[in-house]
């Protein structure tokens, strides 16, 4: 059985940083210790860390890899390779592909492409539909991460209205309901408005008042309502406003099971920005205010309202992302960037007080194994699944990141141009034994 022995690492796990050394033996974590190795340990391949931080492989819950339908933009071979080029060894891909996957079938057959062509451990989540609660409750919940919602328009016919179907989802649904929480009247409303106002076309930085604030605010509220009424367990996603926090920590107090998840570009990116960036920063919901980034921010401390941290990686091709702010495709490439953008908000950003690598552990890491109830990984414990990254600070001034860089079969990335203090140096997926399906326990 192939060894490999990491040492001289500061090892980054459950809370602390220590220095120490890993060992790996086949697809699992065989011994961890702190300080030197001991006198006699061994293995097939032995690495010295130079004391770089290691830590357990990122989980992002939240792409869009594009497979199947869309492969013109990307697919799950060139974006799991874009995930592992961040540190990211599981992603949970959406269902919102060309058909959608609002079937076990479909969940079935994604699952055969992507080991067929991944190169990094995945999971699918099934899509809500207004006529398929027969095909959730089938659902095996086991190979399946949970039912994904939107309450805003999407890709196909995946935008759920029916307030029956809506109430009878929550009070049935077998597993965790993950929410796009923007509501379609309110952005139906502004849509019109700004049309009517502005006949040659929106401009892209007025991309935020074609999808209001008070879409979000109004959707995350249904979505905490439902969740209360039925006891169902619901996770909120990409949150994008201050707004949506103050109802979800008031929701945390009175005993609702729900969690909430932001991403890198709500936590790097306000709307001043598409001044610069224009349409590359366009996405749903749409990037906020100046103090809903800070807002944002500031509740990734440890006991803040924040659980999760994903991407909602959504590749286009440059020509798609054209346009004003109802003809350019929302979405940006996020999966091979967000650990290192993340490690270098915290060593950066006045605003990330009690953010550190610990934390961004717990946030990309720990939290989404123990949200999905994910198999022995998220963790670097004895027995669990070797999926390991070895990261590092950067000399001065940092790593200059551009279109060039980037992985995706896109080939672009909102952070052209921005300098990075961190770098991705290995990422293991299973011990180097390839990837494979996640799995979900039962129970949930």
């Amino acid at each position: 059985m192939n060894s490999k022995l990491f040492h001289n690492a500061q090892l980054v796990n459950e809370g602390s940083v220590t220095r120490g050394w890993l060992m790996t033996e086949g697809d699992k974590i065989a011994r961890i210790g702190h300080g030197d190795i001991p006198a006699g340990l061994t293995a097939d391949e032995i690495t010295d860390c130079g004391g770089a931080y290691l830590i357990p492989g990122v989980i992002d819950t939240h792409v869009h890899f594009r497979d199947p339908g869309l492969t013109e933009k990307a697919d799950m071979a060139t974006e799991s390779r874009a995930a592992l080029a961040g540190g990211v060894t599981s992603f949970i891909d959406m269902p919102n592909t060309k058909p959608a996957t609002v079937s076990m079938e479909a969940v079935e057959g994604k699952m055969a492409r992507a080991a067929e062509v991944s190169e990094a451990n995945y999971g699918f989540f099934i899509g809500a539909t207004n006529d398929n609660l027969d095909q959730l409750l089938r659902a095996d919940y086991s190979r399946v991460a949970g039912i994904k919602l939107f309450l805003g328009s999407s890709t196909g016919n995946m935008l759920v209205d029916d307030n029956n179907t809506l109430d009878t989802l929550f009070a049935k649904a077998p597993a965790l309901i993950a929410v796009h929480a923007e509501d379609e009247a309110i952005i139906r409303s502004s849509r019109d408005r700004l049309t009517a106002e502005h006949p040659e076309g929106i401009p892209v930085e007025m991309h935020p008042d074609v999808r209001p604030r008070e879409a979000c605010i109004a959707a995350t509220r249904h979505a905490i309502d439902l969740a209360e009424r039925n006891s169902a367990r619901v996770h909120i996603c990409h949150i994008s406003t201050a707004d949506e926090l103050q109802l979800i920590a008031e929701a945390k107090a009175r005993g609702v099971k729900v969690t909430a998840e932001t991403c890198p570009q709500y936590l790097m990116f306000d709307r001043n920005d598409f001044l610069r960036l224009g349409a590359r920063i366009k996405c749903n919901p749409a990037i906020k205010e100046p103090a809903d980034r800070i807002a944002l921010l500031r509740e990734l401390r440890p006991g803040g309202v924040i659980d999760t941290i994903a991407t909602d990686h959504a590749p286009h091709l440059p020509a798609q992302k054209e346009g004003n702010a109802l003809t350019a495709a929302s979405g940006m490439p996020m999966v091979q960037f967000s650990l290192p953008a993340m490690l270098d908000l915290a060593s950066s950003d006045p605003d990330a007080e009690g953010l550190d690598i610990a934390r961004i552990v717990e946030l990309m890491c720990h939290a989404p194994a123990r949200l999905l109830d994910i198999d022995r990984r998220g963790y670097l414990r004895e027995g669990y699944y070797a999926d390991l990254v070895i990261v590092a600070p950067v000399a001065m001034p940092g790593r200059r990141i551009t279109d060039a860089d980037v992985v995706s079969r896109c080939g672009w990335t909102p952070l052209d141009g921005r300098t990075l203090g961190w770098e991705v140096r290995r990422t293991l997926v299973n011990g180097g034994n390839g990837p494979g399906p996640l799995s979900f326990r039962a129970g949930k």
